[in-house]
């Protein structure tokens, strides 16, 4: 499937293109959400997170590597990999909790993950890059199912 690529101008914008992909996720669905260190993924998720109906807080989870939330039509992880890079002993199981089939997952940095997304059903991976100011470059692939 084609490559979606757009330039966002704020946050605004970013947490819409989310919005829009997130239209279509299911439970059991996961979002690969890849981009340097600022670059919106956090931004990305909580826009998709809103369109799912989460109505409290969505923070990066970079110290906690998840965070839950579970007040959405559909209960939804959000992961950030970014400290499990290079980790050795990284536990398969970490992952699994987090990717079941009945909520909708985002996972930040999963090129981090040694292991445990490999039969995860992956529905759209993301990348945002930095394009100035609060400007981001979007891609987004779906995949079909």
């Amino acid at each position: 499937m084609a490559a979606e690529a757009r330039r966002t101008t704020g946050a605004a914008q970013t947490e819409a293109l989310a919005a829009a992909l997130a239209a279509d996720l299911r439970p059991g669905d996961v979002v690969l959400v890849s981009g340097d260190l600022g670059a919106g993924k956090t931004t990305f998720v909580r826009g998709a997170c809103r369109a799912l109906g989460v109505t409290g807080p969505v923070t990066s989870p970079t110290f906690t590597i998840a965070r839950r939330y579970e007040d959405g039509r559909v209960p939804v992880s959000h992961l950030d990999l970014y400290r499990l890079a290079g980790a050795a002993d990284e536990d398969p199981a970490l992952l699994e909790e987090e990717l079941g089939p009945d909520r909708v997952a985002f996972v930040e940095w999963p090129h981090a993950a040694a292991v445990g997304l490999e039969d995860a059903r992956v529905a759209a991976r993301v990348t945002l890059a930095h394009a100035g100011g609060d400007d981001r470059d979007v891609t987004i692939e779906r995949i079909a199912a």
